[in-house]
């Protein structure tokens, strides 16, 4: 956990200094985009999943109609939880049950170690919902993550991911407002997305996919890869991006976008919406990743960047659906 925003700066002025190289994904772990697109046959395992939020998660995940398989509890190997098996290792589950989706349940403090038995065991989707994973352990996943090109991590500190159409949903969203339909949402914000669902659902669009990347000083999926994939997913009519202070994510978007728009001769519409006008400088608003340095862009100059790149802006997301609406019947 981090101790005050004095030492948030310095841990983001410490991956500033970072070569480039080892601050953006190699092109090797951007293979993995295409591992977002989760499905109805998608299967999901929990790590941590005898564990009460797992519990208390997995069930509500199985209402939904996701197809849980099974589960890790170290320890507890051989046993049955929710009339699922449990498995000590992440690897015997793949071993026997064959699983696409992994959902960290975890806490912080073993998360990562979490996250890493994922990747080794080479799972193609990772979730992580933890927050306050400490950054130095972060750095050890990210190092593991850009070696390889078979585990693709949403998360931390995220809210997951959910598909409406196929009723996959792995992490903590409150799914019961998604409605089927052709609106992509990459989001930093969980709850910004939960009312960007709301709009679209109201306005009779629904969502096509839904990534929470999370407020996580270092995230394993990004606004610019969520972006990349709706791009090219043809069942995604529309894109909504949302983002907020801290770090220069909103920024990449931006250059992605406009490179999209320049090659695609009928490019999809896409809204964009930066939260924190207002935030004073130097206050954690709300999770690690949302503060604004002094070395920061503000989030009314991200907002430029990305309605410079052709994205519509937005002032809140209850606009986002009858917006969206619109742009789709021009």
């Amino acid at each position: 956990m981090f101790g005050g925003a004095a030492r948030h700066g310095r841990v983001r002025g410490a991956l500033r200094q970072l070569p480039s190289s080892q601050r953006r994904h190699s092109s090797q772990y951007e293979k993995t985009i295409g591992n977002l697109r989760i499905n109805q046959d998608s299967r999901v395992i929990f790590q941590g999943f005898t564990g009460r939020a797992a519990t208390a998660n997995a069930k509500d995940t199985i209402a939904y109609g996701t197809r849980i398989v099974g589960g890790v509890s170290p320890g507890k190997g051989g046993q049955t939880h929710l009339d699922l098996p449990v498995f000590n290792t992440v690897r015997e589950a793949v071993r026997d049950v064959k699983p696409q989706v992994s959902a960290v349940f975890v806490p912080a403090a073993g998360a990562a170690a979490a996250i890493l038995e994922a990747v080794e065991a080479e799972v193609p989707l990772v979730v992580s919902v933890a927050e306050h994973i400490p950054a130095h352990d972060m750095l050890r996943v990210h190092a593991a993550l850009r070696t390889q090109s078979r585990t693709r991590l949403v998360g931390p500190n995220c809210p997951g991911i959910v598909a409406p159409p196929a009723r996959c949903r792995v992490g903590i969203m409150p799914y019961r407002q998604y409605r089927p339909g052709c609106i992509g949402i990459v989001s930093k914000s969980g709850t910004l997305s939960y009312e960007a669902v709301g709009a679209t659902s109201a306005a009779g669009l629904g969502q096509s996919l839904v990534v929470g990347m999370g407020g996580d000083l270092l995230p394993g999926t990004t606004l610019v890869d969520g972006l990349k994939l709706f791009f090219d997913d043809d069942e995604t009519k529309g894109i909504i991006v949302i983002g907020e202070i801290g770090g220069e994510a909103e920024l990449r978007a931006a250059e992605v976008i406009k490179e999209y728009r320049a090659r695609t001769p009928e490019p999809k519409p896409i809204i964009a919406m930066v939260a924190g006008c207002t935030a004073p400088e130097g206050r954690i608003m709300g999770h690690a990743g949302a503060v604004l340095m002094p070395r920061d862009v503000s989030a009314a100059d991200k907002a430029e960047a990305l309605s410079n790149a052709g994205a519509v802006v937005v002032p809140h997301p209850g606009v986002m659906g009858e917006t969206m609406k619109q742009l789709l019947s021009m």
